[in-house]
């Protein structure tokens, strides 16, 4: 069988074998305390699943062992179909490795699996993407089958028997695939397409993991114990900035070449010791890197520029060496830094017996841990567009974060790798919605009583993205939609399903919870923070909704005489989102005391080049990207004939089609009321058409649908006051 994930294991407790780039910390034998410590660490995994049973166990390995027989005999008929000579036929072979979290042995209960098929030279990819794929489909135990052919690694998606699979494929450059052959030979890459090397890497990145450390069982104790602790502190995700599997099985690895003869309860404790006091981005190393002569790129900061802004480098071992943590970011790191520390500060006291294992595994509230979040919600129509609309939006979050820590007046953005579904509108459209939530820590301002922080651009940029990606990659659909807000930490738990947010069961204003014409949600509701963010009141708001409502959307206004009763006895309230029927609409950061406010409002926007981060009074208005270009050129053809969107912005003949309301907040001289003022910014002046399409800077964006598509402009001003 070549799949027993048992047949690894070492029994030798200490080797005078040299592991990793450095010589070991120490090499000292574990005491009975240890043991004790270790067996207490086992008995504390078990209730959260991490290991399976044993039965589970072989069931895989016999839906594996049909797997591999499935392509021995495939690969025979394309063989036979290719007129492959009969001798070379019957040693032709073929054969199914595994690799990820169920090759290193630390797969959960559940788990999916990770496989590639390796094929001999005449077997073509797109023989495994018709023949194979059509084969899979006539196996009763297979379902949910479905190929996708054009990923960055492409791959076949199944369900044998109820086990969940991902297949790779890689035809190697050999007449026939050997049984005992092994991958981490780097000249079995020689001549090979770029896709197969890819699919190759996991599996050959794997099989070093595991070759380089001194004792399997430990190893794999430890890193099911830090995936375990990972997890429950909202910091294992790979695509949203933190770490994958990957990542940590090579954190673990380096911390058992450290301490080759420790058991898993000194590495644990090991493990956050060497990395709380890690000096980042010195990148983490299994074994020197070494170069084949392949002219493959491999991860080097000497010759590779960009490799140089990596901010926590963690290298595979196999060629081609890579980052597996390119997508860290400062708030990223930052966040996993604070947790390996606090991880260092439990152990400590569970070495000392003032604790016990369960303590490191306490999943911390993090809808309690900050005072404002930033909530986005993805939402189309139909389920199946629903996942690729959602795979599409998690893909590019970390952009988002990007943005949000290089605002000046954000020191941290920290996005909860586990996604929520959507609050339901109360319409009677079914709509399929995820969300996530990203906690937000602002600076500290020295001498500043108020501050009026814009978030709409960092907000803005990234929606943009994600609309031309989704644009480009013909996945777009008109009910696809994305929308951001900002909420309290008190206010989350009206949107979040009660079993993530453990609060007390104190009720807020039946008002707090209000579905704007947007399909996002205004929540105005009292605020026991220092934060005081306005909502629109009076008259005027209802116009300003109905002028900005996109054509399709349902919904009514925000009830305005509601909202007017609660200015004076809250603290504060909150304008979450506009909405541009036509276009997104890129706003500048706004900051400003108020003192300052008016004296300056003249010079700023007489400047003719405002600075992006510093602007006052109504936002002043960037250059119109090309997507906004598209989309407000398709917005004059269509002329809004509707009668919802004609407003008492129409003038000299055109319809102001981009209405934004922008709010001010004045802090009156007591500290029990906040008057708020309602400032409409009409971006409907007369462009004329050389102006908008000037910026070229994304002209390869390409020609967008027919139809006008309704983009949620997220308008997020914030006034923090101290």
């Amino acid at each position: 069988m070549p799949f027993p994930i048992t047949s690894q294991v070492q029994t030798a407790q200490h080797t005078p074998k040299h592991y990793g780039i450095t010589s070991p910390i120490s090499l000292a034998l574990p005491k009975e305390a240890d043991l004790v410590l270790t067996r207490k660490l086992t008995e504390t995994l078990r209730p959260f699943g991490v290991f399976e049973e044993e039965l589970e166990l072989q069931r895989r390995i016999l839906v594996l062992g049909k797997l591999n027989t499935l392509v021995k005999v495939w690969i025979r008929e394309v063989s036979e179909v290719k007129n492959i000579p009969a001798s070379v036929i019957d040693s032709v072979g073929g054969k199914i490795f595994t690799f990820g979290s169920y090759r290193l042995g630390v797969h959960t209960k559940g788990a999916d699996i990770d496989a590639l098929c390796v094929a001999p030279r005449h077997v073509e990819r797109s023989d495994f993407f018709s023949s194979f794929y059509e084969k899979l489909k006539e196996q009763e135990e297979v379902k949910d089958l479905r190929a996708v052919e054009e990923a960055f690694v492409p791959v076949i998606k199944l369900s044998f028997d109820g086990i969940e699979i991902d297949i790779l494929f890689a035809r190697l450059a050999l007449q026939a695939i050997p049984e005992n052959l092994d991958l981490r030979g780097d000249g079995l890459l020689k001549n090979l397409d770029i896709r197969c090397i890819r699919s190759l890497n996991g599996c050959r990145v794997t099989d070093e993991i595991l070759h380089l450390v001194p004792n399997i069982e430990n190893f794999r104790l430890t890193l099911r114990a830090v995936k375990l602790w990972a997890k429950r502190h909202n910091i294992y995700s790979n695509i949203l900035g933190f770490l994958g599997g990957v990542s940590w099985a090579m954190l673990v690895a380096r911390t058992c070449q450290l301490y080759p003869n420790a058991v898993a309860s000194t590495l644990v404790h090991k493990f956050f010791l060497v990395f709380s006091k890690w000096e980042w981005p010195n990148p983490v190393l299994l074994k020197q890197p070494e170069d084949c002569n392949l002219n493959l790129p491999v991860w080097d900061p000497r010759v590779t520029p960009s490799d140089r802004y990596h901010l926590m480098p963690i290298i595979t071992p196999a060629y081609p060496q890579q980052n597996s943590t390119y997508n860290v970011s400062a708030s990223t790191r930052a966040i996993m830094v604070e947790e390996f520390k606090r991880g260092l500060a439990i152990t400590d006291e569970i070495l000392q017996n003032k604790a016990d294992w369960s303590k490191l595994f306490e999943a911390p509230n993090f809808f309690q841990k900050y005072k404002h979040y930033i909530v986005l919600l993805a939402s189309a129509q139909a389920e199946k567009q629903h996942l690729e609309w959602v795979g599409l939006v998690e893909s590019k979050i970390r952009i988002l974060v990007g943005n949000l820590e290089k605002n000046e007046f954000i020191t941290l953005a920290h996005v909860n790798p586990q996604s929520f579904p959507g609050p339901k509108e109360g319409t009677d459209k079914e709509e399929f919605s995820t969300m996530w939530v990203i906690g937000i820590v602002f600076k500290k301002m020295e001498g500043s009583e108020n501050l009026n922080v814009d978030l709409t651009f960092d907000i803005q940029t990234f929606t943009d993205t994600v609309y031309r990606q989704a644009i480009s990659s013909k996945m777009f659909e008109q009910d696809m939609k994305i929308t951001a807000m900002h909420v309290k930490r008190k206010q989350l738990q009206q949107l979040l399903p009660k079993i993530a947010i453990q609060r007390s069961k104190r009720k807020l204003s039946s008002d707090g919870l209000r579905a704007m014409n947007d399909g996002s949600l205004d929540l105005s509701v009292d605020s026991d923070n220092s934060m005081s963010v306005p909502s629109p009141t009076g008259p005027s708001a209802a116009k300003v909704a109905r002028a900005s409502s996109p054509q399709g959307f349902t919904g009514t206004a925000t009830n305005t005489s509601d909202l007017q009763d609660k200015t004076d006895t809250s603290k504060g309230s909150t304008l979450l989102a506009g909405v541009d029927a036509t276009k997104p609409d890129n706003v500048g950061t706004s900051i400003q005391h108020d003192s300052e406010k008016k004296a300056k409002v003249d010079s700023v926007q007489q400047s003719p080049h405002p600075s992006p981060c510093l602007s006052v009074g109504p936002a002043i208005k960037r250059p119109a990207s090309p997507l906004e270009n598209e989309l407000s050129k398709k917005a004059k053809v269509e002329e809004l004939s509707t009668p919802e969107a004609k407003s008492s912005d129409e003038t000299d003949g055109h319809v102001a089609v981009d209405p934004a309301p922008s709010t001010e907040v004045i802090p009156s001289e007591g500290d029990s009321k906040t008057e708020t003022e309602l400032t409409v910014v009409d971006t409907a002046e007369e462009i004329p058409p050389a102006q908008k399409t000037s910026n070229t800077d994304l002209s390869d964006v390409p020609i967008l649908p027919a139809n006008p598509i309704p983009v949620v402009k997220n308008s997020i001003k914030l006034r923090l006051s101290r």
